[in-house]
């Protein structure tokens, strides 16, 4: 059985991890609450953006743009941007992206890997893969400014035939206790994807046809790269929620065991303090008995001896 001394450290070491998993749990709840909020700030302006691309495709007939050629019959580069966390802690969060990412790749003979993350970079560096972008200091701080950034080196290495199809890896947040690994096509886009409804005025009849100075092209030249750099934010913002919120689960479930553990020790704890107690009074009790029997037999002795 251990002793008291060392029972007390460990429960010192375990009250200071206990005090650690909280902080994080607080600092990850804080950061996601932030993420959200910045999400649904811009969320309106990329939806009035959707809407008006879908309006153009479906009103415009025979619309053909650089964004959604699929250039068939040729060999095809595919791109994938994988968005991981920079730190751990997190449960299977980084795990469960670099295993899709992984069995994607398998697929195509040359794939081409960019990645957002310390953990995916470290991850390929280790097995020895080529990575032929790194985008630092972003996963940890998705802004549309930065996005803006990644999303102009794509629309350029796509406009340019360096990369036939780009898609994004990242992490979606179903539930609070749901996350997903999930890859969408970034490049070239599909008008398929883009759903239709007529617009209508207030009295219900629908709107009149919009006419699209210059012209539908100029338009889409002018608001896709809007588009496509707003799906890239939420690709980042969510996954940056869905790393907060797996750390939130980790260092809850940390939280619950560190108590519970705490628990536990305080029994040890208690049971070897009474044991040491019990044992203190039962060598005081041993040791003044055999003296006190001595001196009564001395006593005895010197009454026979006076008589």
């Amino acid at each position: 059985m251990a002793s008291i001394k060392e029972i007390r450290n460990h429960i010192d070491s375990v009250q200071q991890t206990l005090k650690i998993t909280n902080a994080m749990y607080l600092i990850s709840s804080s950061k996601l609450r932030k993420a959200r909020r910045q999400l649904a700030d811009v969320q309106p302006y990329f939806e009035k953006i959707t809407q008006t691309i879908s309006d153009i495709l479906h009103r415009t007939s025979g619309v053909e743009h650089a964004y959604f050629d699929a250039r068939p019959g040729r060999p095809h580069k595919v791109g994938y941007i994988v968005i991981t966390g920079d730190k751990g802690l997190a449960g299977a969060y980084n795990h469960n992206v670099l295993r899709l990412v992984e069995e994607e790749m398998a697929k195509v003979d040359d794939p081409t890997l960019f990645l957002i993350g310390q953990s995916g970079r470290n991850y390929f560096m280790h097995k020895g893969c080529k990575i032929d972008g790194e985008f630092m200091y972003t996963a940890q701080d998705p802004t549309p400014y930065r996005a803006r950034e990644i999303g102009d080196i794509f629309i350029d290495l796509f406009l340019k035939g360096h990369l036939d199809e780009v898609y994004v890896v990242y992490t979606e947040m179903v539930t609070a206790m749901q996350m997903e690994p999930k890859m969408v096509k970034l490049l070239p886009l599909d008008q398929d994807a883009f759903d239709w409804k007529p617009r209508q005025r207030a009295d219900g009849r629908e709107r009149r046809k919009v006419a699209y100075v210059p012209s539908a092209e100029h338009v889409l030249n002018h608001i896709v790269p809007s588009y496509l750099k707003g799906v890239l934010f939420g690709t980042l913002v969510e996954s940056f929620c869905s790393e907060q919120n797996a750390r939130m689960n980790a260092m809850d479930t940390a939280t619950d065991n560190a108590r519970s553990l705490l628990k536990e020790l305080s029994l040890h704890y208690n049971r070897a303090r009474q044991s040491a107690i019990t044992q203190e009074i039962t060598e005081i009790v041993g040791g003044a008995q055999p003296g006190g029997d001595d001196w009564d037999d001395d006593w005895d002795d010197e009454e026979q001896a006076d008589l």
